[in-house]
């Protein structure tokens, strides 16, 4: 019993290798982009995440809209 389960996990272990490790991961590139492309794609995406993530954080702590405080001093 024990076998046929350490058989199935070498097999499932295997066929990963084999084919989400070529192909998966490292495939970034789209057909007929240079390097130097690739870079700027990935830093544009960086910078929109970026940019999306703080104005989450701003709306979560509610500094997104003005204050309607007043800008007089009050003695």
């Amino acid at each position: 019993m024990k076998s046929v389960s350490l058989c199935r996990v070498i097999l499932a272990v295997v066929l990963w290798v084999l084919v989400f490790v070529p192909c998966g991961c490292s495939s970034y590139e789209q057909p007929g982009e240079t390097v130097a492309e690739g870079r700027r794609r990935h830093l544009r995406n960086a910078r929109i995440n970026q940019g999306e993530l703080m104005a989450d954080m701003d709306k979560f702590m509610q500094s997104d809209k003005p204050s309607k405080l007043t800008d007089k001093r009050i003695p």
